[in-house]
């Protein structure tokens, strides 16, 4: 009999997007880690803040639970791209993750599945674990394809070093990203296993370690149904995460 898994610990990620002077992030990220101090969480917490503000959180999360990530990387390590940030300056920034190939950019920016391989070899190559973002379209889902658009983002996202250990994929239906709706939780599940199976195909090997999170107007109220679902490993969080409580509230619906 070939032994269980080990169960994947939760990632809670929360991504402020272009949210947050210093003032109020400051304010933001010092409740957040008030709540991390005193309350309890079965997962692993990320905070990925405007990058004005790394340097700042770098400080106020110092000595607690609560990790930093990037919301975006480059492809290159240095250069000429001016306005860009590397993940080695992501890491010089105190991060430990970034987020990579989130719709937002691949939809405003253009960004490619080969980009956004590109860029998660970036962040490994940084000592950064990518968080990597799929998901389908409103048209595509009612097409049909979620399943298939989800499978090809996988297999075409990922670069030839990508392991569970410095990897994470977040499965981001595009339709619910702000507008206050979720898929139901068969939809999700299948989301999920398909997320697992393209990484089988793509790198030949069981997907059992991976976690796979679930993003796309998570909120304090449907947090717990959600991380219920079956191989959800976490979420990334978006405009809930703006309030530290209701992010904490969601931080506890992990079990």
């Amino acid at each position: 009999m070939q032994p269980e898994s080990p169960p994947r610990r939760p990632l809670l990620v929360a991504n402020w997007k272009m949210n947050g002077l210093h003032g109020d992030g400051l304010a933001r990220a010092s409740a957040l880690a008030h709540h991390a101090a005193s309350g309890d969480c079965a997962g692993d917490i990320v905070v990925c803040p405007p990058a004005t503000l790394l340097f700042a959180l770098r400080a106020v999360f110092a000595g607690t639970r609560i990790a930093l990530g990037g919301q975006d990387c480059h492809v290159s390590a240095e250069g000429a791209h001016t306005g860009d940030v590397s993940a080695a300056m992501l890491a010089d920034a105190g991060c430990a993750y970034v987020i990579v190939g989130h719709s937002e950019r691949r939809a405003s920016h253009g960004e490619s599945n080969a980009w956004v391989a590109g860029k998660s070899a970036a962040a490994h190559a940084a000592g950064l674990t990518a968080i990597v973002c799929v998901g389908e379209s409103a048209a595509e889902r009612d097409a049909g394809r979620a399943l298939a658009v989800i499978g090809r983002q996988v297999e075409d996202s990922l670069p030839a070093g990508a392991t569970p250990g410095n990897t994470a994929i977040a499965y981001e239906p595009v339709w619910a990203i702000g507008s206050g709706r979720t898929p139901g939780p068969a939809d999700i599940e299948a989301a999920h296993a398909e997320v697992r199976s393209g990484w089988e195909r793509q790198f030949s090997g069981s997907g059992a370690a991976l976690r796979v999170l679930y993003g796309g107007s998570v909120t304090a109220r449907n947090a717990g149904d959600i991380l219920d679902a079956p191989g959800v490993d976490g979420v990334l969080v978006g405009g809930a995460s703006l309030s530290a409580d209701a992010f904490w509230q969601i931080c506890q619906a992990c079990r």
